[in-house]
């Protein structure tokens, strides 16, 4: 990717925001579908998607829904750093395939991770075995999503007319059977569609192995089965929305069926999820202005009575979300595909904690 162009030398115009909503509704969607749907020919649609790309101000990324929210532990982890390390503690985290977001925020904690894992005993080496040994890590707090509600790729800008909205809304069957978990080729396959999920299915199997027909009936299988979300972000800085603000609250365990559902349909939100924690719910907004945090927490007083918010960070460095790294101003500088966390030195350390226990034990 060439060097991002600086904020006074890049400027987004209507119809990039246009693009970014198109590829929000239909991300593999051919380049004449995108085209026609706003006014243009396909070449220039492609081309303007080009320019955005390649400076790092727009991109896809493909996230494993089936592995971070059906058969997983979902966790959210608060870091606190050492002084003057927080850094070296980012920059030591960021490329780990099982964070799929990780930012720098203010208020009670240095670091606030989204990450997944295959069982509650994969956390726990996490937790013990790679981030209690990181260099510059004080103390760490983590809490369990018990339900994910809803997420990024949800999320949009909401620049196209109801026309031109309808011309790409996706005609997905309804999901006949449940997702099944993923085999080798699926997560090569996806591993390999991270990098630019508009590939190709000829690329696709060039690159995974795989005939250009199996890619197409495996990508259809996945889609039908729900099991794979894209995402077609922008810069924060240039999106109309660059203030991201985590909401710790509190809600009666009978009321959170109302409240989430609420919750989850509002503009501003990109994440609502139930934790396991005192604080049981997290709900992260983008919003137009430091100001706007009052007035939208007196607009969720109001129309949710009964939740409480206790905590609330702003997020200073959004450096990875949806395993893509990112700049201070929110540009992408490169994917980390998303996957199952795992090291042998853990492995080997977790190994010598239980021969010491059975050695006490006896």
């Amino acid at each position: 990717m060439t060097p991002p162009e600086t904020p006074e030398s890049f400027t987004l115009d209507e119809l990039d925001y246009q693009l970014v909503t198109a590829l929000q509704l239909a991300p593999r969607a051919d380049w004449q579908r995108i085209g026609a749907a706003l006014g243009v020919d396909g070449s220039t649609a492609a081309r303007r998607w080009n320019r955005l790309h390649r400076s790092g101000h727009a991109w896809i990324s493909c996230l494993p829904t089936t592995i971070a929210t059906v058969t997983a532990v979902v966790a959210v982890i608060e870091v606190d750093c050492v002084a003057g390390r927080l850094p070296e503690v980012a920059a030591g985290l960021a490329g780990d395939e099982n964070v799929v977001t990780l930012e720098h925020v203010t208020g009670a904690r240095d670091l606030l991770i989204q990450a997944f894992f295959a069982d509650h005993v994969d956390l726990a080496r996490y937790l013990s075995f790679r981030l209690g040994r990181l260099p510059g890590v004080a103390a760490s707090r983590t809490q369990i999503a018990i339900t994910l509600h809803t997420e990024g790729s949800h999320w949009r800008l909401d620049r196209l007319s109801e026309p031109a909205r309808q011309s790409l809304a996706e005609t997905r069957p309804p999901q006949a059977r449940p997702a099944r978990p993923f085999d080798a080729d699926d997560l090569r396959l996806i591993r390999v569609l991270s990098d630019d999920p508009r590939q190709p299915a000829v690329r696709l199997a060039e690159r995974t192995g795989l005939s250009p027909t199996t890619v197409r009936r495996r990508l259809d299988r996945l889609d039908a089965e729900r099991s794979i979300a894209y995402r077609c972000e922008v810069a924060r800085y240039a999106s109309g929305f660059p203030i991201s603000v985590s909401l710790w609250g509190t809600l009666p365990p009978g009321d959170t069926g109302r409240a989430v559902s609420r919750l989850s349909g509002m503009r501003e939100t990109r994440f609502c999820a139930t934790l396991s924690g005192a604080a049981n719910l997290l709900l992260v907004v983008w919003l137009r202005s430091v100001q706007e945090i009052a007035a939208f927490e007196a607009r969720l007083s109001s129309q949710i009575p009964e939740l409480t918010i206790t905590d609330r960070s702003v997020a200073l460095w959004i450096m990875k979300i949806g395993g893509h790294l990112l700049d201070p101003l929110g540009r992408n500088l490169r994917a980390v595909p998303l996957g199952f966390w795992s090291d042998p030195a853990s492995d080997a350390a977790e190994g010598e904690l239980v021969a010491r226990l059975r050695q006490a034990d006896g």
